[in-house]
């Protein structure tokens, strides 16, 4: 999101973590660590998907993040899920979350504030309003930056303050210093790991000053999903494709040839697995795959490559896509 509604201080009773939980009964894998988590959540705590497929090396670095204050980036291909990874590891710890898109329109008065003009018993009176930066550093948050390789120069230089492990903000104009909540951590998501896009599948972003890279202590790589591991997915979201699981099949080696051809650069759209659901969620009202994919993906695709995505459907359905009005 661009804009994030910033709500007032937690409850006491949410400053900290005051339990434990078992890696394995809620993330399917066994840690050495004691992981730390909230008893009960609040109106920032993302919602809990309860067929969600953890990848386990992801989720590790993500859980070392929460445990031991690391800043930690997720980088992947588009649609791999790398901010709902991050989102869902919280949800299960009932942390507060917020995530904050650095797109164009978020300006450095965004993130650390500005004054307003209120009207108090009939005067106009200056007022200064907190930004994102500042209203998370001093709460038990997770603060995610998506797509963190897409953002401003000057936008850049306001979060590296904050990337040490007791990163500290100075708010000049306010004549404060901000100290980071104990509990407060630092998430990103990029498409690039801060080189820059020579492939030009990612328009927009550009290197990242490599004294910023090497604050970040952790960088994991989140691929798509294995063929079996998507299927899960699917089949727990659109339990009617039980009943056509050869479907399902050619409908996932559909999606990798575009995923393929994404990487190639020979794509500009790609299918990622909430394609994939949406796609098996039309199938079912339609009753017709072919009829499902137009209107679920094809319709979407730029004119020119279209052809491609006919023949990536020739070999995955032996069906001509691009002959059907």
């Amino acid at each position: 999101m661009t804009k994030t509604a910033l709500k007032e201080p937690m409850q006491p009773d949410m400053q900290a973590p005051d339990k434990t939980i078992a890696t394995d009964k809620v993330f399917g894998f066994k840690w050495l660590h004691s992981v730390p988590a909230f008893s009960t959540p609040n109106e920032h705590v993302p919602d809990i998907d309860p067929d969600y497929q953890f990848e386990p090396d992801t989720t590790k670095a993500i859980l070392a993040g929460f445990v031991h204050n690391r800043r930690v980036l997720v980088q992947g291909y588009h649609g791999t899920g790398k901010s709902t990874h991050i989102e869902q590891v919280a949800a299960r710890l009932n942390w507060p979350c917020v995530r904050v898109n650095l797109d164009s329109h978020i300006s450095r008065t965004d993130l650390i504030g500005r004054d307003i003009i209120l009207l108090k018993e009939g005067k106009q009176v200056t007022q200064f309003q907190e930004g994102i930066l500042p209203w998370s550093l001093s709460r038990p948050m997770a603060l995610v930056f998506d797509e963190y390789d897409a953002g401003r120069p000057d936008v850049m230089f306001v979060i590296q303050r904050v990337l040490e492990a007791q990163g500290r903000l100075t708010l000049l104009d306010q004549n404060r210093v901000i100290s980071a909540h104990p509990y407060f951590r630092l998430f990103a998501t990029a498409n690039t790991v801060g080189l820059g896009d020579a492939t030009g599948l990612y328009h927009g972003t550009q290197p990242i000053n490599q004294g910023q890279m090497d604050r970040w202590n952790i960088v994991a790589t989140l691929n798509y999903l294995s063929d079996d591991e998507e299927m899960k997915v699917v089949l727990a979201k659109v339990k009617e494709m039980s009943k056509h699981k050869d479907v399902l099949r050619n409908m996932i080696a559909m999606a990798n040839l575009t995923r393929q051809g994404f990487m190639q650069g020979d794509l500009s759209t790609v299918m990622s697995p909430r394609t994939v659901i949406n796609w098996a969620e039309n199938m079912v009202i339609f009753a017709d795959v072919h009829l499902a994919f137009r209107l679920t993906f094809f319709n979407k695709c730029d004119e020119n490559e279209r052809h491609i995505i006919g023949e990536y459907y020739q070999r995955s359905f032996n069906h001509d896509i691009t002959g059907q009005g």
